[in-house]
């Protein structure tokens, strides 16, 4: 089960959201995508994502610097 990582610095809501439902597309039953983010609403935003999209967070860790990653299983 391959990882996408994803990385997100820089970017601001809603890019981030919407770069993860493009790299979706890509993404198979079992694989994991890790996102680097440093947007200040983004992990309220994967969260509201991951349960419209019907997917699991698996973990939301601080990275420090106001940087969050995540992990979600498709």
């Amino acid at each position: 089960m391959p990882t996408q990582t994803l990385d997100c610095l820089g970017l601001k809501c809603p890019q981030p959201t919407l770069k993860i439902t493009v790299l979706a597309t890509k993404m198979h039953a079992g694989d994991t995508m890790e996102v680097l983010a440093d947007c200040p609403t983004f992990e309220q935003d994967v969260r509201d994502w991951c349960s419209r999209a019907k997917k699991t967070l698996l973990w939301c860790k601080n990275e420090g610097e106001g940087k969050k990653r995540v992990q979600i299983r498709f």
